[in-house]
């Protein structure tokens, strides 16, 4: 906290600005966003630049913007950990199928083996998915941006898509590819997943339009009935599943369906 402090100090006086003057400027920013949580004090700050005091969110955000500074890398001098924000978010276990935190560089982590030993042309040391995780990005997914897509979480009940993205997997979506494709594959393989978001919760799995209906079609392997809904009214697409991650374990150890598990495939 100390040096944290100290940084903003250092700041501050190579902008050549007062207390009184960054006193007067956050005063400025808490008239424009209508509350005084975003003004910050001579006394607030003096003690915030040498007792190590810890600001509040609206005053770090005053004086990231009156320092012209990143709040990201404000928030990493506090030890703030920003860009583990996803990964933190898959540890976590969920039970349900989620969007993840797009975040600032929409960067996710995943597992590296303990020998060091990598293969970016093969899945195999995704068996260590939940119980560690390390540096490399998701750009080894087919040499994806990871800046341009968005990513889901696939719930440790949701059976849904297994085998093909078991439990606990990660997905990369397209949101450009939104469109319900009607034809143009040749096995499961190549079918087109999609991402969809239902008013309480997210699935994912192959879709068919028909009509305004949009009929939610599971894997065979899962057990699960097709649903249907009326689309754009009960269920929207968020985008095509472009990229997958998953746990090797999951497809050597299929866990039963839970007939309470929230899979987004409910009886209809």
């Amino acid at each position: 906290m100390d040096r944290a402090g100290e940084k903003l100090k250092r700041v501050r006086e190579r902008l050549k600005l007062t207390y009184r003057q960054v006193e007067e400027a956050s005063q400025g920013i808490a008239e424009r966003r209508g509350s005084g949580e975003f003004g910050i004090a001579l006394s607030r700050l003096a003690d915030i630049e040498n007792k190590g005091t810890l600001p509040t969110i609206h005053r770090l955000y005053s004086l990231c913007a009156i320092y012209r500074l990143e709040l990201e890398e404000v928030l990493r001098w506090y030890g703030v950990p920003v860009e583990q924000l996803s990964s933190e978010g898959l540890q976590t276990g969920m039970t349900e199928t989620n969007l993840l935190p797009a975040g600032h560089s929409a960067i996710v982590t995943l597992p590296q083996p303990s020998d060091g030993s990598i293969d970016l042309d093969k899945t195999t040391f995704l068996s260590q998915f939940i119980r560690r995780w390390g540096k490399q990005p998701f750009s080894f997914l087919n040499g994806l941006n990871v800046r341009e897509y968005r990513y889901g979480w696939i719930g440790l009940e949701d059976t849904s898509m297994h085998p093909l993205i078991p439990p606990g997997s990660v997905v990369v979506i397209d949101e450009n590819r939104r469109k319900i494709a009607t034809g143009g594959w040749n096995s499961e393989y190549d079918r087109p997943i999609y991402f969809l978001e239902l008013r309480d919760h997210y699935c994912c799995g192959w879709c068919t339009l028909e009509g305004k209906r949009l009929i939610l079609e599971p894997h065979p392997g899962s057990e699960q009935p097709a649903a249907s809904f009326e689309f754009q009214q009960e269920i929207d697409v968020i985008g095509q599943v472009i990229g997958v991650a998953m746990p090797l374990e999951a497809r050597r150890r299929r866990r039963a369906p839970s007939a309470a598990a929230r899979t987004g495939f409910p009886d209809r």
